[in-house]
């Protein structure tokens, strides 16, 4: 089973949802949630899902619960399959 890592920079409170650039092997994301109660962090699983077009259930918070920088394990996916839909995504927001 394939497992990838993602290291992102969430910008919360945000006036919009979206992908920002990706920069190396670290994205940056703004949303619109506030960093309360983790409300960011499950809006950050279910957007990057999304953008992913994988079940959130794929996608773990590994790090970064309390912090704006996060790493994420996405599972069933290549680093490089990542990285891939990933681009793809930003050519599309």
């Amino acid at each position: 089973m394939d497992q990838s890592r993602l290291r992102v920079k969430l910008t919360p409170r945000a006036s919009r949802d979206r992908l920002v650039a990706r920069e190396g092997e670290r994205l940056k994301v703004t949303l619109t949630s506030p960093p309360v109660d983790g409300q960011a962090n499950q809006a950050l699983i279910k957007f990057l899902a999304k953008a992913l077009k994988l079940a959130p259930s794929k996608l773990t918070l590994a790090q970064g619960a309390a912090s704006r920088d996060k790493l994420i394990v996405v599972d069933d996916l290549s680093q490089e399959e990542l990285f891939a839909r990933l681009d793809q995504a930003l050519e599309n927001k």
